[in-house]
């Protein structure tokens, strides 16, 4: 099953503090590795710098509670359960469908 999770730096603190925060995020991110059966098909940051996104995949959905479990002390997540856009639209063709049976 694939994701999207998003995250929002936590920019709490005073300047000095947040700056230290960052040096320890980034420090921990150098050491970090995706935990087996977990694929990352695309990370991407936001240009005004409060957070990025993640488009993930894994058959187990815990394997998702790595990534906040060693940053959530910088940032906090999101993690929606996504599929592909045609089958968002086949999904969205079985609603009406439905609705127009009753109708």
């Amino acid at each position: 099953m694939k994701y999207v999770v998003s995250w929002t730096y936590r920019w709490s603190g005073t300047a000095t503090e947040n700056e230290d925060s960052i040096r320890r995020a980034l420090k921990v991110f150098e050491n970090w590795k995706p935990v087996d059966g977990v694929t990352y098909h695309q990370m991407v940051g936001r240009l005004d710098g409060s957070g990025g996104f993640a488009v993930v995949e894994t058959d187990n959905p815990l394997d998702l509670a790595d990534a906040p479990k060693k940053f959530g002390f910088f940032a906090d997540y999101e993690v929606h359960p996504v599929v592909e856009l045609a089958e968002a639209v086949q999904a969205i063709e079985e609603g009406v469908g439905f609705r127009e049976s009753i109708g």
